[in-house]
């Protein structure tokens, strides 16, 4: 349903815009130079307490991936509020169903971090195998004695296969970088990519998730977090996993049983895993950070510095386009009229 053409009213002439976390300095520059905006200049994320306060007083509230807001913020939320524009492309952490119960319209910046995440997604799926974090840190140690014709064996990648699950932007991005390097790519997907798309990208569907999980040699999360994925990779399904195979995620850390995944790599069940993201971020498990085959990375796959000026754009863009009275361009939920 489309929102009305009639522009909303400002008491002060422009949107209260309200900034979570502190964003690349053109984007604030530009935010403040057309908005009544609120910003976080020193970047600690806010507390529950803090954004019902927020949310009472503004027309726009911009949060991000640690933000939760959930049904009972948003139903306490002023009248004022009336668009939530995410930055970043995942809204799990919002509940979207409140949000149109209210007629609050939430919009996100899909694609601006498509080609950065597969990057990071490809240096686990090929440091991983190469036990890249374990060299860094055997040379960082001092204890490194040199070459040696059986030191350091990792496995190569030409020839194995590279499991995806989730085959959207991202995972489509993975799969044309993944070819480069020889690898032969299957994926699980909802559906399946026309078949013109998979030939361009050389890849091939398989409809069952256990099947995709039992073949693949490397297996990579590129799907949203949602009830019917959360915990997707639990004990049964890493049980299914060759012995020595090993995970990259780069999606959401809800996704795996992180109990499951700590043992099957205690045990040697599972060569390794490349992981960016935990499942309650910013703790990590020491057992993690202390396995030598698990390269563990700070939620960095969208941290550059084009990616997060771009993602900024485009919070701009929905706001803008909401203030003139028209439908955001990356609207994810109606506003109910």
């Amino acid at each position: 349903m489309a929102i009305s053409e009639t522009p909303p009213k400002f008491s002060s002439g422009k949107p209260r815009v309200v900034v979570t976390r502190h964003l690349a300095p053109a984007v604030e520059a530009r935010m403040s130079e057309l908005y009544d905006a609120v910003l976080n200049e020193s970047d600690k994320p806010m507390s529950r307490e803090q954004l019902v306060e927020a949310m009472a007083s503004c027309d726009v509230l911009v949060p991000t991936v640690t933000d939760r807001i959930n049904a009972e913020m948003i139903d306490g939320a002023g009248e004022n509020l009336r668009l939530i524009a995410n930055f970043g492309a995942g809204t799990e952490h919002i509940d979207l169903a409140a949000a149109a119960k209210r007629r609050i319209i939430v919009t996100n910046t899909p694609g601006v971090f498509t080609d950065d995440t597969a990057d990071l997604a490809m240096a686990g799926i090929i440091g991983v195998p190469r036990r890249i974090r374990e060299g860094v840190e055997l040379v960082r140690s001092g204890k490194w004695t040199g070459w040696a014709p059986t030191g350091m064996l990792g496995r190569k990648i030409g020839g194995k296969v590279l499991g995806i699950v989730g085959m959207g932007r991202i995972g489509q991005a993975v799969a044309h970088r993944a070819r480069a390097f020889g690898l032969e790519v299957s994926y699980h997907s909802r559906r399946p990519l026309p078949a013109a798309l998979e030939q361009m990208l050389g890849v091939r569907f398989v409809d069952n998730l256990d099947d995709l999980v039992a073949e693949a040699d490397i297996l990579t999360l590129h799907c949203p977090l949602t009830d019917e994925t959360r915990g997707m990779i639990d004990a049964r399904r890493i049980a299914l996993m060759k012995p020595g195979s090993s995970i990259v995620n780069t999606a959401r850390g809800e996704l795996i049983d992180e109990e499951a995944l700590i043992e099957a790599l205690q045990s040697g069940h599972l060569a390794g895993a490349g992981l960016d993201v935990y499942p309650d971020e910013p703790k990590v498990d020491r057992r993690l950070i202390t396995n030598p085959n698990v390269m563990t990375l700070p939620h960095i796959g969208s941290a550059t510095v084009e990616g997060r000026e771009a993602s900024g754009e485009k919070v701009i863009a929905n706001i803008r386009f909401w203030a003139d009275g028209h439908r955001p361009p990356d609207q994810v939920l109606t506003a109910l009229v």
